[in-house]
Protein backbone atom coordinates (compact mmCIF):
# COMPACT_ATOMS: atom_id res chain seq x y z
CA UNK A 1 0.00 0.00 0.00
CA UNK A 2 1.53 3.09 -0.97
CA UNK A 3 2.64 5.76 1.42
CA UNK A 4 0.68 8.78 2.21
CA UNK A 5 2.27 11.96 2.59
CA UNK A 6 1.03 15.82 3.45
CA UNK A 7 3.53 17.87 1.91
CA UNK A 8 2.54 21.73 3.25
CA UNK A 9 4.53 24.39 2.60
CA UNK A 10 3.63 27.93 0.87
CA UNK A 11 6.19 27.71 -2.22
CA UNK A 12 4.21 25.96 -4.47
CA UNK A 13 7.81 25.62 -6.57
CA UNK A 14 9.29 23.84 -3.46
CA UNK A 15 6.10 21.28 -3.05
CA UNK A 16 5.79 20.72 -7.03
CA UNK A 17 9.20 19.46 -6.64
CA UNK A 18 8.50 17.25 -2.94
CA UNK A 19 5.25 16.02 -4.66
CA UNK A 20 6.85 15.10 -7.77
CA UNK A 21 9.86 12.97 -6.60
CA UNK A 22 7.91 11.10 -3.87
CA UNK A 23 5.06 10.02 -6.65
CA UNK A 24 8.40 8.85 -8.29
CA UNK A 25 8.91 6.27 -5.30
CA UNK A 26 5.57 5.43 -5.51
CA UNK A 27 4.05 7.17 -2.33
CA UNK A 28 0.63 9.33 -2.44
CA UNK A 29 1.34 12.62 -1.99
CA UNK A 30 -1.29 15.33 -1.27
CA UNK A 31 -0.25 19.10 -1.04
CA UNK A 32 -1.27 22.45 1.08
CA UNK A 33 -0.05 25.81 0.70
CA UNK A 34 -1.27 27.21 4.16
CA UNK A 35 -0.99 26.16 7.90
CA UNK A 36 -5.26 26.42 8.27
CA UNK A 37 -5.64 23.84 5.50
CA UNK A 38 -3.03 22.15 6.43
CA UNK A 39 -4.66 21.30 9.79
CA UNK A 40 -7.76 20.95 8.04
CA UNK A 41 -6.42 18.02 5.63
CA UNK A 42 -4.46 16.25 8.90
CA UNK A 43 -8.13 16.55 10.51
CA UNK A 44 -9.62 14.59 8.09
CA UNK A 45 -7.04 11.91 6.44
CA UNK A 46 -5.24 9.74 7.54
CA UNK A 47 -1.11 10.36 6.74
CA UNK A 48 1.59 8.53 7.14
CA UNK A 49 4.38 11.14 7.74
CA UNK A 50 3.93 15.44 7.23
CA UNK A 51 6.47 17.75 5.84
CA UNK A 52 5.36 20.74 7.54
CA UNK A 53 6.99 24.26 6.60
CA UNK A 54 7.82 26.54 9.72
CA UNK A 55 6.81 30.11 8.07
CA UNK A 56 3.65 30.18 6.64
CA UNK A 57 0.52 31.80 6.18
CA UNK A 58 -2.61 31.74 8.27
CA UNK A 59 -1.13 29.35 10.99
CA UNK A 60 2.47 28.71 11.26
CA UNK A 61 3.96 25.28 10.95
CA UNK A 62 4.31 25.19 15.06
CA UNK A 63 1.53 26.21 15.59
CA UNK A 64 -0.13 23.79 13.24
CA UNK A 65 2.02 20.88 14.71
CA UNK A 66 0.88 21.89 18.06
CA UNK A 67 -2.58 21.20 17.48
CA UNK A 68 -2.25 18.13 15.03
CA UNK A 69 -0.62 16.70 18.70
CA UNK A 70 -4.13 16.81 20.32
CA UNK A 71 -5.49 14.35 18.32
CA UNK A 72 -2.32 12.04 16.36
CA UNK A 73 1.03 11.81 16.71
CA UNK A 74 1.61 11.21 12.54
CA UNK A 75 4.85 11.85 12.42
CA UNK A 76 6.02 15.30 11.18
CA UNK A 77 9.00 17.01 9.73
CA UNK A 78 9.84 20.61 10.09
CA UNK A 79 10.53 22.13 7.07
CA UNK A 80 12.53 25.50 7.62
CA UNK A 81 15.05 27.97 6.68
CA UNK A 82 16.30 29.19 9.83
CA UNK A 83 19.25 27.09 10.53
CA UNK A 84 19.76 28.49 14.14
CA UNK A 85 19.58 25.86 17.01
CA UNK A 86 16.31 27.29 18.98
CA UNK A 87 14.32 26.94 15.87
CA UNK A 88 15.10 23.24 15.69
CA UNK A 89 14.64 22.55 19.59
CA UNK A 90 11.07 24.80 18.89
CA UNK A 91 10.16 22.83 16.40
CA UNK A 92 10.69 19.54 18.59
CA UNK A 93 9.06 21.37 21.37
CA UNK A 94 5.62 21.69 19.38
CA UNK A 95 5.86 18.00 18.88
CA UNK A 96 7.97 17.94 15.51
CA UNK A 97 9.61 14.73 15.04
CA UNK A 98 12.56 15.50 13.00
CA UNK A 99 13.61 18.67 10.90
CA UNK A 100 15.14 19.57 7.66
CA UNK A 101 16.41 22.96 7.08
CA UNK A 102 16.05 24.82 3.94
CA UNK A 103 18.02 24.79 0.76
CA UNK A 104 17.92 20.77 1.36
CA UNK A 105 18.60 17.69 -1.45
CA UNK A 106 15.44 16.06 -1.80
CA UNK A 107 17.25 13.02 -1.94
CA UNK A 108 18.05 13.79 1.62
CA UNK A 109 14.48 14.66 2.10
CA UNK A 110 13.72 10.84 0.60
CA UNK A 111 16.32 9.18 3.20
CA UNK A 112 15.46 10.79 6.02
CA UNK A 113 11.12 10.20 5.10
CA UNK A 114 12.08 6.92 4.64
CA UNK A 115 14.16 6.33 7.44
CA UNK A 116 11.62 7.83 9.62
CA UNK A 117 8.84 5.64 8.56
CA UNK A 118 10.99 2.25 9.21
CA UNK A 119 10.98 3.37 12.71
CA UNK A 120 7.86 4.28 13.10
CA UNK A 121 5.95 1.18 11.36
CA UNK A 122 8.44 -1.83 11.30
CA UNK A 123 6.67 -3.80 14.07
CA UNK A 124 8.08 -7.13 13.64
CA UNK A 125 5.47 -9.99 13.75
CA UNK A 126 4.96 -12.45 16.50
CA UNK A 127 7.79 -11.25 18.48
CA UNK A 128 8.40 -12.68 22.14
CA UNK A 129 7.92 -9.77 24.07
CA UNK A 130 4.30 -8.68 25.50
CA UNK A 131 2.43 -5.96 23.55
CA UNK A 132 0.82 -4.68 26.47
CA UNK A 133 3.49 -3.53 29.76
CA UNK A 134 1.69 -2.52 33.11
CA UNK A 135 3.51 -0.24 35.46
CA UNK A 136 1.52 1.40 38.59
CA UNK A 137 -1.27 3.17 36.73
CA UNK A 138 0.93 3.22 33.48
CA UNK A 139 -0.56 0.81 31.35
CA UNK A 140 1.35 0.72 27.59
CA UNK A 141 -0.03 -1.56 24.69
CA UNK A 142 2.66 -1.67 22.21
CA UNK A 143 0.91 -2.36 19.22
CA UNK A 144 -1.49 -0.09 18.96
CA UNK A 145 0.87 2.24 20.22
CA UNK A 146 -1.10 3.61 23.55
CA UNK A 147 -0.55 4.63 26.37
CA UNK A 148 -3.03 5.67 29.58
CA UNK A 149 -2.53 6.57 33.40
CA UNK A 150 -4.86 5.46 35.77
CA UNK A 151 -6.97 4.93 32.56
CA UNK A 152 -6.95 8.05 30.80
CA UNK A 153 -5.34 7.83 27.59
CA UNK A 154 -2.32 9.83 27.19
CA UNK A 155 -1.45 11.10 23.10
CA UNK A 156 1.83 10.67 23.01
CA UNK A 157 4.55 11.49 19.83
CA UNK A 158 5.97 8.66 17.49
CA UNK A 159 9.45 9.45 19.06
CA UNK A 160 7.98 10.09 22.70
CA UNK A 161 6.36 6.40 22.76
CA UNK A 162 9.17 4.95 20.95
CA UNK A 163 11.56 6.73 24.21
CA UNK A 164 9.06 5.27 26.56
CA UNK A 165 8.64 1.72 25.35
CA UNK A 166 12.34 1.17 25.01
CA UNK A 167 12.83 2.28 28.85
CA UNK A 168 9.41 0.69 29.79
CA UNK A 169 10.81 -2.41 28.45
CA UNK A 170 13.98 -2.37 30.20
CA UNK A 171 13.29 -1.22 33.64
CA UNK A 172 15.91 0.44 35.87
CA UNK A 173 18.51 0.15 32.96
CA UNK A 174 20.75 3.47 32.86
CA UNK A 175 20.35 4.97 28.58
CA UNK A 176 22.85 7.79 27.58
CA UNK A 177 21.74 10.73 26.00
CA UNK A 178 24.06 9.23 23.16
CA UNK A 179 22.53 5.86 23.17
CA UNK A 180 19.10 6.63 23.66
CA UNK A 181 19.57 9.13 20.18
CA UNK A 182 21.52 6.35 18.41
CA UNK A 183 18.50 4.24 18.90
CA UNK A 184 15.69 5.95 18.66
CA UNK A 185 16.54 8.59 15.94
CA UNK A 186 19.26 6.44 14.38
CA UNK A 187 22.98 7.25 13.87
CA UNK A 188 22.54 8.70 10.65
CA UNK A 189 20.65 11.36 12.64
CA UNK A 190 21.74 14.78 12.06
CA UNK A 191 20.81 16.39 15.65
CA UNK A 192 22.60 16.07 18.96
CA UNK A 193 21.17 15.05 22.63
CA UNK A 194 19.29 17.75 23.22
CA UNK A 195 16.45 16.31 20.93
CA UNK A 196 16.77 13.60 23.68
CA UNK A 197 15.99 15.89 26.61
CA UNK A 198 13.05 17.95 24.92
CA UNK A 199 11.61 14.89 24.30
CA UNK A 200 12.23 13.49 28.21
CA UNK A 201 11.02 16.70 29.26
CA UNK A 202 7.85 16.54 27.02
CA UNK A 203 7.13 12.83 27.81
CA UNK A 204 7.48 13.98 31.65
CA UNK A 205 4.67 16.82 31.24
CA UNK A 206 2.47 14.04 30.05
CA UNK A 207 2.98 11.01 31.83
CA UNK A 208 3.95 12.76 35.39
CA UNK A 209 1.97 14.43 37.63
CA UNK A 210 4.32 16.31 38.64
CA UNK A 211 6.76 16.11 36.46
CA UNK A 212 9.57 17.60 38.52
CA UNK A 213 9.21 14.87 40.55
CA UNK A 214 8.69 12.05 38.71
CA UNK A 215 7.63 8.51 38.95
CA UNK A 216 8.30 6.43 35.73
CA UNK A 217 11.33 8.76 33.75
CA UNK A 218 14.00 8.81 36.25
CA UNK A 219 17.76 11.12 35.47
CA UNK A 220 20.63 9.65 36.27
CA UNK A 221 22.91 12.54 36.74
CA UNK A 222 25.63 12.43 34.69
CA UNK A 223 24.79 9.56 32.77
CA UNK A 224 21.55 9.69 31.39
CA UNK A 225 17.62 8.29 31.52
CA UNK A 226 15.59 5.30 33.19
CA UNK A 227 12.13 3.96 33.87
CA UNK A 228 11.99 2.94 37.52
CA UNK A 229 9.81 -0.66 38.07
Amino acid sequence: MAKKVLVVDDEKLIVKGIRFSLEQDGMEVTCAYDGEEALQLAREKEFDIILLDIMMPKMSGTEVCQQIREFSNVPVVMLTAKSEDMDKIMGLEYGADDYITKPFNILEVKARIKAIMRRTSSRPAGRQEGSIIESSDMRVDCDSRRVAIAGREVNLTAKEFDVLELLIRNPNKVYSREKLLQLIWGADYPGDVRTVDVHIRRLREKIESNPSEPRFVHTKWGIGYFFRA
